[in-house]
């Protein structure tokens, strides 16, 4: 049997494409032409034996063997720009501090920590995981050098890595109920907390009553008292445990909610080419991990 090796720069231009949401976008970041890119999307079609992607409307959608192969080639690439950092970057040395905040700290933060090590075995990387007011008071003090946190306005466009929809939430173990003539009762962390001045806008916005019912220092804690029926809380689907779930917002009478901006802060404190790196890292780890949709289109 013979094997067929994919070209790296088809699936980098299909995978780009995907993200930027088309094709004529990512030859823009590519700094070539639609029709360059379109030939590549054809000849990987043909490498793999199937299409990959369908009109839909003004648009294209990925095909079910799209999904396999955008799955396979952002895996493929990362491993690749990996091994290439690791050989043009292993002259970094020094310290990389990053901060981080807690609803990524037991999933994206692994992966960029250990992706980062493994193309940088000369750099210590020192962690932190905190809420968006530390983190940005770390950052602005020179204690962290890099910081992914919720974007609270005022961001410049080139620091924002996604949008990410905040959900209504409360325990999985039983249907929420609160009779609609008395406050929503709402589990929060302490202020000053983005997401609970959101929640709070939103229902004051609608003429719905809600009280606090619970209010907890840590990420941890909220999970824990939302799951155990005490109230309702506002967060993203990320990092959510199974003993929390999503609530429909029309079924119960709750107001949409907006989408939340994921942001890296970066010190101002001169270049660094070591916080340049695992800032791509980490935009790496979210193309990888968060829908499409959800991502900033960079240089869109």
């Amino acid at each position: 049997m013979r094997l067929t090796n994919l070209d790296m720069d088809a699936l980098r231009s299909f995978a780009w494409g995907i993200d930027a949401g088309s094709f004529a976008r990512a030859a823009e970041r590519l700094g070539r032409s639609t029709s360059a890119v379109s030939a590549q999307l054809k000849k990987l079609e043909e490498q793999a034996g199937t299409p990959l992607v369908r009109k839909s409307g003004r648009g294209l959608t990925l095909t079910d063997s799209g999904e396999v192969m955008l799955s396979y080639a952002r895996r493929l690439l990362a491993l690749n720009d990996e091994a290439v950092s690791a050989l043009g970057g292993a002259e970094l040395e020094g310290w990389a501090r990053l901060g981080i905040q807690e609803d990524f700290g037991d999933t994206v933060l692994p992966r960029v920590l250990g992706r980062f090590a493994r193309a940088h075995p000369r750099v210590r990387v020192e962690g932190r995981i905190a809420r968006n007011a530390e983190l940005k008071e770390k950052v602005a003090g020179g204690q962290l050098d890099l910081a992914l946190a919720w974007d609270d306005g005022g961001a410049p466009v080139d620091e924002r890595i996604a949008a990410v929809p905040l959900c209504w939430l409360a325990s999985s173990a039983e249907a929420p109920v609160w009779r609609r003539e008395e406050p929503l009762p709402l589990v929060v962390l302490e202020a000053p907390c983005l997401l609970r001045t959101i929640a709070c806008e939103v229902l004051d916005r609608h003429g719905i009553p809600w009280r606090i019912a619970f209010v907890t220092p840590s990420l941890g804690g909220l999970w824990a008292a939302t799951a155990a029926g005490l109230g309702v809380a506002v967060r993203t689907s990320l990092g959510r445990p199974a003993t929390v779930g999503l609530l429909d917002d029309k079924r119960y009478g709750l107001p949409p909610l907006p989408s939340l901006g994921l942001r890296l802060i970066r010190s101002d404190r001169g270049a660094n080419p070591i916080a340049d790196h695992l800032s791509e890292i980490i935009r790496d780890a979210f193309r990888e991990s968060l829908p499409a949709e959800w991502m900033e289109r960079q240089g869109a």
